[in-house]
């Protein structure tokens, strides 16, 4: 009798495993909506998400992943990727559903994620002291700086690539405009987003200026590899594009639009 319950009970754990195992690779959309709810994997990173004096995420990205949610008729997450360095693995471990995070579409971000279509123009640029921007006219000028640079990012990329090598890598952008201001690097490579939201006069950087940029690039939202829900965002950023939601969005935070059709 033991030994039937035993094989009884091997034959139930094999098939609880390949009914787990059919589940994992089912539909995203499916288990989205079966928990009733998207897990959203962002940085504090204004305009795109940052907190209002209420404490809740708003935002470009935050608003617009608000609007999804709706769509998609969930409730809506958000969680602060500690280490932007590891987002994909957050992706893949399903802590999160997606990443939505003003997200520079890269080779690295298309091999790692099921991309959706460019929403948002971007660029990388070098900020620093403005009372210094006048004696660096340009990057050889620069070769000698410290900049700081997020870690695992477009910046980062950006800065290697135009020969920069004295990098200082820190967890998030903000941080690089930290070490700006507090006199720790010269310059920092970070989004022109976040760029002209946080420099110049009247804002939380009025010390510190745009030089110049270094490439020019567009945003994109990353869900998990081959993810079914990818086609459905891309659907509802053409659909906001047409009745004028988007452009309505993008206007209230300064921010340029891709060329979505």
């Amino acid at each position: 009798m033991k030994k039937l319950f035993a094989m009884v009970m091997a034959v139930l754990l094999t098939l609880s495993c390949f009914a787990g195992c059919v589940q994992e690779s089912g539909s995203d959309l499916k288990d989205i909506q079966n928990k009733g709810k998207i897990v959203v994997g962002i940085t504090e990173y204004a305009p795109m998400d940052f907190k209002d004096e209420n404490g809740n995420w708003t935002g470009f990205d935050a608003e617009l992943a608000t609007l999804f949610a709706k769509e998609l008729g969930v409730e809506i997450e958000f969680f602060v990727i500690a280490d932007w360095g590891k987002k994909f693995v957050e992706l893949e471990t399903k802590q999160i559903d997606v990443i939505w995070n003003g997200m520079t579409i890269s080779d690295d971000v298309l091999n790692n994620t099921s991309c959706s279509i460019p929403y948002v123009l971007n660029a990388q640029v070098i900020v620093m002291k403005a009372d210094k921007i006048a004696q660096y006219p340009d990057v050889a000028s620069m070769k000698n700086l410290t900049v700081a640079v997020e870690n695992d990012s477009a910046g980062e990329d950006a800065a290697k690539a135009a020969g920069f090598t004295n990098l200082i890598e820190v967890q998030y952008q903000d941080n690089a405009l930290m070490e700006v201001a507090a006199g720790t690097a010269d310059a920092c490579v970070i989004d022109i987003t976040m760029a002209n939201n946080m420099t110049g006069a009247g804002t939380s950087y009025a010390d510190l200026g745009k030089s110049f940029s270094l490439t020019e690039e567009e945003y994109g939202v990353g869900f998990r590899k081959d993810s079914d829900v990818t086609a459905k965002l891309n659907d509802f950023l053409k659909k906001l594009m047409q009745d004028g939601t988007l452009q309505a969005l993008a206007d209230k935070y300064d921010l340029t639009l891709a060329d979505i059709k």
